[in-house]
C-alpha cells in the first residue's frame, strides 16, 4: 500500500510541497479574472471527479494534463487509482472546502493553477480530504494536474 501511495503522490506532483505554504481559501477581493478561473477550474475538476468516482480511471488519465501523462503511464495511473480508491467504497458526499488561484507552485513550471480542497466521505472512509490541482494548459483548457486523497 505504501508503494501505491507514492505513485498517487507522484501523480499529484505538487500537493505535498504546497501543503502549508499556500493560502487555499479564495479571497473575496481577488481580481474577477482569478475568480472566473477558479469557478471554471472547479467545474472541470468536478466533472473529472464524477468519472473518477465511477471508476473510469483510463478516461480520467486521458483527460488529465500533460503533466500527469508525463509523470505516469495510463496503466500505472489505473492500477494506482484502483488500489487507492476502490477500497474506500462508494462516494457518500463531497463538499468544497476551498479553492485558490496561483501562478507558482513548488517543483513545477510557472503557469496558471487552481488548488481545490474537498471534504469527502466514502462508504469505508467516512472522513477524507481530497486535493485537486487544476492546470490551465496551452490550449486554455483546465485539466487535472494532480489528485491527492488522505
Amino acid at each position: 500500500m505504501r508503494r501505491v501511495s507514492r505513485i498517487v503522490l507522484a501523480v499529484c506532483v505538487v500537493v505535498g510541497a504546497t501543503r502549508g505554504q499556500l493560502s487555499f481559501a479564495m479571497q473575496e477581493h481577488a481580481p474577477q479574472a482569478q475568480q472566473d478561473a477558479v469557478q471554471l477550474a472547479a467545474r472541470d475538476a468536478e466533472e473529472w471527479m464524477i468519472k473518477l468516482d465511477a471508476g473510469k480511471y483510463a478516461e480520467c488519465w486521458t483527460e488529465a494534463s500533460q503533466m500527469v501523462k508525463n509523470a505516469v503511464t495510463m496503466e500505472k495511473f489505473e492500477s494506482s487509482m484502483k488500489a487507492v480508491r476502490d477500497p474506500m467504497g462508494k462516494l457518500e458526499s463531497r463538499k468544497l472546502q476551498s479553492a485558490s488561484h496561483t501562478t507558482l507552485l513548488p517543483g513545477v513550471p510557472s503557469g496558471e493553477y487552481v488548488v481545490i480542497l474537498y471534504e469527502t466521505s466514502f462508504d469505508h472512509k467516512p472522513t477524507a480530504q481530497e486535493t485537486v490541482i487544476m492546470s490551465r494548459e496551452k490550449d486554455k483548457v483546465w485539466r487535472v494536474a494532480g489528485y491527492y486523497i488522505k
